[in-house]
């Protein structure tokens, strides 16, 4: 295994880890990791209610190059220039057109499964819960995905806990 492949498999363990805990504590219901799985499943699958649930992990960057800077990457100085011109671009904008291309990747996915929720972490440090709120009816869900729910965590800690987005 690759370390990019086991850096995003921890990712998404971490992520996972850290949206079950908000889950529980926002609605009181237990809810249980148990294994990560191959890729033809989603990520993670867990037991809630009484049932296997599982969830697809996405992570909400503003670019790859974003990505590579909230990842400790050494950066070229071309990437540097363009994190510059992202500054300048509005942080909202950047936000939705990120969302909506996560949206748009993952509900052409089909997966083995009988139920999945898609969860998706926020990374990007100038990006709040409150920035995702206020771009809630903005958002846009393709048709047809296959996740019964939809739900943002709001940072990369998970301090601001999750936001359902759908439905």
């Amino acid at each position: 295994m690759h370390h990019s492949e086991k850096e995003k498999i921890a990712l998404e363990h971490d992520a996972a880890k850290l949206f079950m805990r908000c889950y529980e504590r926002n609605t009181g219901k237990p809810i249980r990791h148990i294994w990560h799985n191959d890729p033809m499943r989603p990520d993670v699958s867990c037991l809630f209610e009484g049932e296997r649930l599982d969830i697809e992990i996405a992570h909400l960057y503003g670019s790859e190059e974003e990505a590579m800077e909230v990842l400790g990457r050494d950066l070229s100085e071309k990437t540097k220039q363009i994190l510059a011109q992202l500054k300048e671009e509005p942080a909202d904008e950047r936000l939705l057109k990120s969302l909506n291309r996560i949206l748009e990747n993952k509900s052409s996915k089909r997966y083995k499964t009988e139920r999945v929720w898609l969860v998706i972490r926020n990374t990007h440090p100038a990006w709040k819960q409150e920035d995702i709120k206020a771009l809630e009816h903005l958002i846009t869900m393709p048709e047809p995905h296959v996740f019964e729910k939809v739900w943002i965590l709001g940072d990369i800690e998970g301090k601001s806990g999750i936001v359902r987005i759908y439905p």
